[in-house]
């Protein structure tokens, strides 16, 4: 399977947004995008206006980033928004936010959505008392998502719960630190995303 390997920090600084790729790093004034808000490469000072096109390209380029996705992947979760009742662009988030390794992220269990996605795969959580190690699976509404016993001593883990009220937990999840546990209290609604992303412009993408 295809990934990217590189600097996480350029495709920040290529969005012009932070997108919480490096966890606490993105809060200091290490960030690069505070140090050098300009998109990488030689003529990253000199880029011009983007067209409508371009904008609807970067739009979906930062949200794919953001959540750790590919392309096929994240049509695929279009797709899935485009047959669902409601407005497309907020299905389609409310997709992204319910998959599991964003579950964990939000619910303050690792400093950013790779280190959470690979400690699913990991099988350190388990998902209403079964081992669940696929970070694709969506969330529902009363899921237990619970950290196995003997995964809670894990630094990488135990760091994260202690600097997670830096970037706060959403409504529609709960937390006991104490008891490494967490539980979807309802479907992640659009005021819940902090994010900056304008998901009509990837609508309108996909769309043509």
């Amino acid at each position: 399977m295809a990934r990217y390997i590189g600097p996480v920090c350029r495709l920040c600084r290529r969005e012009g947004a932070k997108l919480m790729l490096k966890g606490d790093r993105c809060y200091t004034e290490k960030c690069a995008v505070e140090r050098r808000a300009y998109a990488p490469g030689q003529h990253g000072q000199r880029r011009g206006k983007l067209s409508d096109y371009g904008q609807q390209l970067r739009e979906k380029q930062k949200v794919k980033r953001m959540y750790g996705l590919l392309e096929k992947q994240f049509r695929k979760y279009f797709e899935m928004a485009d047959r669902k009742k409601g407005v497309t662009g907020e299905v389609l988030l409310q997709f992204l936010e319910r998959r599991l390794d964003n579950a964990v992220y939000r619910m303050g269990f690792a400093a950013n959505r790779a280190e959470a996605r690979q400690l699913v795969r990991h099988g350190h959580f388990r998902l209403n008392g079964h081992k669940a190690n696929i970070p694709s699976i969506l969330v529902r509404p009363g899921d237990v998502v619970e950290v196995i016993q003997k995964s809670q001593g894990i630094t990488r883990i135990t760091e994260a719960l202690e600097s997670v009220d830096r970037r706060t937990i959403p409504g529609w999840l709960s937390v006991d630190k104490g008891d490494f546990r967490a539980k979807v209290n309802t479907l992640p609604e659009r005021d819940d995303i902090t994010m900056a992303i304008q998901e009509q412009l990837i609508v309108e993408l996909y769309s043509k």
